[in-house]
């Protein structure tokens, strides 16, 4: 008895040292646009500066948008290549909304609004509909179908169907309706606190439904499917459920996209997109909540710096065997994730567990979304 309530003392106050640092670090990061942090390498610039506000803003949404689709893959298990195509819905849905509504004469609020809550129900019909035909089948059938639907859609956006994605050149964001604190270069700071406000409202969402039945359920049927079936459950609905939620989630993510960028083209409907958003999940750690973030935020930094890294002189002064390679992002960000998947299969955030553990003797630091869940 006494060992099982100072072991749940342990679990309580590890807890709340989660929920802690969560809250400081989201106090942190908040505070960013009001400080002179330069990173050199890192960051374009000073954390004031509208530029490096915009990379970051981008990172916390890319962080969102995978926190959506560990959701799928590091929580159910289900491999998908079409996720991309429902962050694209909210990033398109919202243009086209808000577009289509700006003639009527409503207050430019009430159009926003109306906009923003159409594009999620357009998005859960969407994850819905997916879900429901994807779901029929498993495994490598299931990933063979979101990839298919998700090349139909890019077709649909590229071949500019119904005259509203605007085709190669995508959809752009009719800024008379959106409020004058979301417009322009002086409002960055603004639109990076939105991002951050979406990033926390999507992890909240996440932990809500790993946390739930249905997630408990979820996790059981991907260990064994068929106890569950014999418990009287049915999978199928409980995942399709997931799969609606993790639709909204990247949703709302696109529509962040759409706000911080003003316009959207089809790569972000493309299935190498969703490639990106697996090699984010590895790269963080896979059944980690918090992988997902780190994972987000690290690659497109990578990304984002890497890409100045290719064009400068240093580069271009070194031999053709070093110089093709390395003047090359993708190569560098692909060898990296083949560095990761086969010596570090926990990713960034299962490293950094495992030396927690190490030191402290004790499970301080954050467990698998799934272990937590079934501890808790």
């Amino acid at each position: 008895m006494h060992t099982f309530l100072a072991s749940a003392r342990r679990g309580l106050a590890s807890r709340w040292g989660r929920i802690a640092a969560g809250a400081a670090a989201i106090a942190v990061a908040a505070m960013l646009p009001l400080l002179a942090i330069d990173i050199p390498g890192v960051l374009p610039g000073p954390t004031y500066t509208p530029g490096t506000l915009t990379v970051l803003a981008y990172a916390m949404l890319i962080a969102a948008l995978a926190l959506s689709y560990h959701l799928i893959f590091g929580v159910a298990g289900m491999l998908s290549f079409g996720h991309a195509m429902f962050f694209a819905a909210g990033a398109y849905g919202l243009g086209i909304v808000l577009r289509l509504l700006a003639p009527t004469g409503m207050p430019s609020e009430a159009v926003f609004l109306l906009a923003i809550v159409i594009t999620l129900v357009v998005a859960l019909v969407l994850g819905n509909l997916v879900g429901a035909l994807a779901l029929r089948v498993s495994g490598i059938s299931f990933a063979m179908v979101t990839l298919a639907i998700a090349q139909a859609m890019n077709v649909m956006i590229r071949r500019n169907v119904g005259g509203l994605t605007g085709g190669e050149e995508g959809v752009t964001l009719t800024v008379a309706v959106v409020p004058d604190w979301l417009v322009g270069v002086i409002n960055t700071r603004n639109l990076y606190w939105l991002a951050l406000a979406i990033l926390v409202i999507v992890y909240l969402a996440c932990v809500w439904v790993e946390r739930s039945r249905l997630g408990h359920v979820v996790a059981a049927a991907r260990e064994n499917e068929l106890r569950v079936t014999v418990l009287g459950l049915r999978p199928y609905l409980v995942r399709l459920f997931l799969f609606s939620a993790a639709a909204v989630l990247a949703a709302v993510a696109g529509m962040g996209f759409m706000l911080l960028q003003s316009s959207a083209t089809p790569r972000i409907s493309t299935s190498d997109f969703t490639l990106t958003l697996l090699v984010i999940v590895v790269l963080g750690g896979v059944g980690y909540r918090w992988g997902a973030i780190v994972g987000g935020i690290v690659y497109t930094l990578l990304d984002q710096r890497l890409a100045a890294l290719a064009s400068s002189d240093a580069i271009a002064g070194l031999p053709d065997v070093l110089r093709i390679p390395l003047s090359e992002p993708l190569f560098i960000l692909g060898m990296l994730f083949v560095l990761v998947v086969m010596f570090a299969p926990g990713g960034i955030v299962g490293i950094a567990h495992r030396v927690t553990r190490r030191r402290g003797g004790r499970r301080d630091a954050e467990e698998p979304a799934v272990l937590q869940d079934m501890e808790a």
